[in-house]
């Protein structure tokens, strides 16, 4: 009755926490703008299955995809077990199922055991090709300090967490034998029908009762530590590639958004009595772009906490192939920090973060009125933005179906539409833009040439 009393307080202050944290996340996630979710659905759930589910862009690099394979279908197969082990640890029973399911029940624990000896395999082998290896993408700038260690922390939870279910299976196995009351038959397991003997025979029934007690506490325990060191860690992305696939755009890869706003100015060089009809005379200049992450859709911000770090999309640009600053990862990386940044204070719902003109009235401290005087300008350089060369080869890569070239294009329309700023040399060419249609320095409109045809005709 202990057990069961500290398992439920236990699981129910871990869960409570990790709401908590997943409750912030969304709220970080919302901090941007609204977005028109378009397109057919079948097309958005047909991604879902094949790109989340189905691991499909991952095959691009067969070796690590199957290893990523081993350790996400034992992820996912584990928590059949999960939710055995809370069963038992709320009623105060042992293997609950297994006189329910027979023989179907040691097939299902002996596929997880499987599985669970792929993961570990590969476990080794990522641990391995981040510290032994040394792969160059591991190990970009970006990828120093707390990025490295979450990499490496995660691997060791993994093994932590087999560790827990070999010894408690392994463990009760041999007390199975023992014809211990409490530990009813299940069959042979795959592995620990040999492993158990192999590491616990000829000990005291005691001394196993306690392993096996040991594995189940240290199982469920790393599961909670698992939970609530997601919503910190890249490894979000276990749960947010499924709606990060389902959300992301249909468009195809380089389309750019129109702006109506943009639009309407065009409208006005065009027409201004047309354009200015339907537009209010003390309305304020727009902002063009994205400046801080209040300006993203929340599908960006959604894809910056999604991101794996992997570093396909980092090791494949050709900006950064060539030493220039830009990495697409970072990119993603910043726009999820900023945004934590921002939570952050707005959990602390501290005034002085209120917008200064605002803050004689204030009495809470919301999106709408946040100011810290940052910007994502100010984790995201010109120099990086300018490098980019719009090639969409990180878009080609990521396997979630992330688009770093849309928050990257969106901090250009900013610096170059709403701060009149830029690289020097691209000021020539927004000039002959205007002026001829061209981007090169032409003596006439570029169309001219038409309009003496249809003249002549």
């Amino acid at each position: 009755m202990i057990q069961q009393i500290i398992f439920a307080l236990v699981s129910i202050g871990a869960i409570a926490y990790a709401i908590k944290q997943f409750s912030s996340i969304r709220r970080n996630i919302m901090l941007g703008q609204d977005v028109e979710i378009a397109g057919d659905t079948g097309q958005r759930i047909q991604n879902t299955l094949l790109i989340a589910f189905g691991q499909k862009k991952m095959f691009k690099r067969i070796i690590p995809a199957i290893l990523h394979l081993f350790v996400y279908v034992a992820f996912l197969f584990t928590q059949i077990e999960l939710i055995e082990i809370f069963v038992d640890g709320i009623f105060g029973v042992h293997r609950f199922f297994a006189p329910y399911l027979g023989s179907l029940y040691t097939f299902i624990i002996s596929f997880i055991e499987i599985l669970s000896l792929g993961a570990f395999v590969a476990t080794i082998a990522f641990l391995a090709r981040r510290n032994l290896l040394k792969l160059p993408r591991f190990h970009k700038n970006e990828m120093t300090g707390w990025p490295q260690l979450d990499g490496n922390l995660i691997l060791y939870f993994e093994i932590i967490l087999l560790i827990g279910i070999f010894s408690m299976n392994g463990a009760d196995v041999v007390l199975q034998s023992l014809g211990s009351e409490y530990y009813p038959q299940t069959g042979n397991f795959a592995v620990s029908s040999w492993l158990g003997p192999a590491l616990f025979g000829g000990l005291e029934e005691s001394t196993l009762i306690g392993i096996e007690r040991f594995g189940w506490w240290l199982h469920i325990l790393m599961v909670f530590v698992f939970l609530n060191y997601l919503p910190s860690s890249k490894h979000l992305h276990i749960l947010l590639a499924f709606p990060n696939t389902y959300f992301a755009k249909l468009t195809p890869p380089g389309e750019m958004e129109n702006m109506p706003t943009i639009m309407n100015e065009v409208k006005s060089m065009m027409d201004p009595n047309a354009a200015m009809d339907d537009v209010p005379m003390d309305e304020e200049l727009p902002e063009f772009g994205a400046k801080d992450v209040f300006d993203l859709g929340w599908t960006d911000v959604l894809a910056a906490y999604t991101c794996t770090e992997c570093g396909r999309c980092t090791d494949v640009c050709p900006a950064n192939i060539t030493g220039k600053k830009l990495s697409p990862r970072k990119i993603m990386m910043d726009i999820r920090d900023r945004a934590t940044e921002i939570g952050q204070n707005l959990d602390s719902g501290d005034l002085k973060w209120v917008k200064e003109e605002l803050r004689a009235e204030a009495t809470t401290l919301t999106k709408e009125n946040y100011d810290d005087g940052k910007s994502l300008f100010d984790y995201i350089t010109r120099e990086e933005i300018h490098a980019c060369t719009t090639c969409n080869a990180c878009v080609e890569a990521c396997p979630i179906l992330i688009r770093p070239l849309d928050p990257i294009l969106k901090l250009r329309r900013y610096e170059i539409l709403t701060e009149s700023a830029g690289p020097g040399d691209w000021l020539p060419m927004f000039n002959s833009i205007e002026n001829t249609g061209a981007v090169w320095q032409l003596p006439d409109a570029r169309d001219k040439w038409r309009d003496e045809m249809l003249e002549e005709s």
